[in-house]
């Protein structure tokens, strides 16, 4: 590989979300299958897309980079009922990034957080949070535990 033809192979920020890289079987904090994601590196490593697929059928699409200018993370995620950008970085460990949701359907955006958490034996804990309130106070919108999916494995039944 080349450093002008590959550059964020090279840089080491490209490499700070890499734990969420994988194939995952998602449930809430009480063991309730939640969906299915997966999350590979594109683009020479510059990129992580992110393809959810719910319990109920839902699907989202994120993509994931890391901006250079701005020396900070960013995802852009979209779905039929979702539109959400936020931007941050690795804290303690955990990458997290605020920003705005906007609701498709209900026509308005809202504060929202997103953290990263990797945990023993390859977990990894997604929380979102949103604030009805200018992020004044903070209320789970969604809490996942992600374990990696093997190959043999499908979904609970």
């Amino acid at each position: 590989m080349n450093m002008n033809r590959v550059p964020c192979e090279y840089i080491a920020e490209f490499s700070q979300f890499d734990f969420w890289l994988g194939e995952w079987r998602v449930v809430g904090p009480n063991g309730v299958f939640q969906g299915t994601n997966r999350i590979e590196k594109e683009q020479g490593g510059c990129l992580l897309m992110e393809h959810w697929t719910g319990a109920g059928g839902t699907t989202g699409t994120s993509m994931n980079f890391y901006d250079l200018n701005r020396k900070e993370w960013v995802q852009v995620w979209i779905s039929p009922g979702l539109q959400l950008e936020i931007r941050g970085g690795l804290v303690d460990g955990s990458m997290v990034l605020t920003g705005h949701a906007y609701d498709i359907q209900e026509g308005h955006d809202r504060p929202f957080r997103g953290t990263w958490t990797p945990m023993e034996d390859g977990v990894v804990r997604q929380h979102f949070e949103e604030s009805s309130d200018g992020g004044q106070t903070w209320t789970t919108w969604f809490d996942g535990y992600y374990h990696p999916l093997n190959l043999t494995e499908s979904k609970p039944d």
